[in-house]
């Protein structure tokens, strides 16, 4: 019997949810937990972490788990690391539904960077007005530049103060649209902007309107996660699921 553990946190995860519970596959759709309110899934789902490798190793092997599919975001290295650790020791097969990273077109103006520390080091000296849209977690590598007025648009309004002084908070979820993304930017008069590169559709109108508007951005390349599976579409990925469980994988 095949039994799916889906890491999930992005549409793509949710698409595929669909398309496991539309075919009767037995799943499990597991949340980090790092929002009030996440989309809710068709199949049994868990919210939170597993308590590092070692405890994803023991949740597979008392769930039954055959097979796992590391939907996160392309930014959540340490899950898809532990996740192929776990995957190894438990002899459970592993893919990744991975977004195609972003890729520049004519107009564009970016900057690659490595890291946050990086896309900090990025920004001017002098005061800018900064749409910085990497989430919540990893802002206070920017308090070390106080001077700039940021723009956050966040999924959840934030629980604690913001360690940046001088902040404006749009709460919303996407997809994004171009249009929406152009009116954003000139309301805010947003000079440059910093991002993850997430890959996907959702999100990238800001970039487009980036384009339009001819604005620089600081663009921080995806972490590196250990070799596996990788897919780009859920058609791919229960090909995958199906082909593997008539092997009896």
């Amino acid at each position: 019997m095949t039994r799916i553990l889906l890491l999930g946190g992005t549409t793509e995860a949710s698409q595929l949810a669909r398309a496991l519970a539309e075919a009767g596959v037995e799943a499990i759709f597991s949340y980090a937990g790092r929002t009030a309110q996440p989309v809710e899934q068709p199949l049994p789902t868990r919210v939170g972490g597993f308590g590092g490798v070692a405890g994803l190793e023991s949740f597979l092997r008392e769930e039954g788990i055959t097979h796992v599919v590391d939907a996160t975001h392309p930014f959540a290295a340490g899950m898809s690391r532990n996740a192929a650790e776990a995957c190894d020791a438990a002899n459970i097969p592993l893919c990744a539904l991975e977004r195609t990273p972003w890729q520049a077109r004519p107009g564009d103006d970016w900057c690659h960077v490595p890291d946050i520390p990086a896309a900090v080091a990025a920004l001017p000296e002098a005061p800018a007005r900064v749409f910085l849209a990497i989430g919540k977690q990893t802002l206070d590598a920017f308090a070390v530049k106080p001077q700039h007025h940021y723009l956050l648009r966040l999924v959840d309004p934030p629980e604690a103060p913001l360690p940046l002084p001088d902040t404006a908070v749009e709460i919303a979820r996407g997809p994004f649209t171009l249009d929406g993304d152009l009116a954003l930017l000139r309301q805010h008069a947003i000079d440059r902007i910093v991002a993850k590169n997430a890959g996907g559709t959702g999100a990238r109108a800001k970039l487009d309107a980036a384009r339009a508007l001819g604005l620089r951005v600081i663009l921080i390349d995806r972490p590196e996660v250990p070799a596996r599976q990788v897919f780009a579409t859920v058609a791919e990925v229960m090909d995958w699921l199906s082909h593997s469980a008539r092997l009896g994988v």
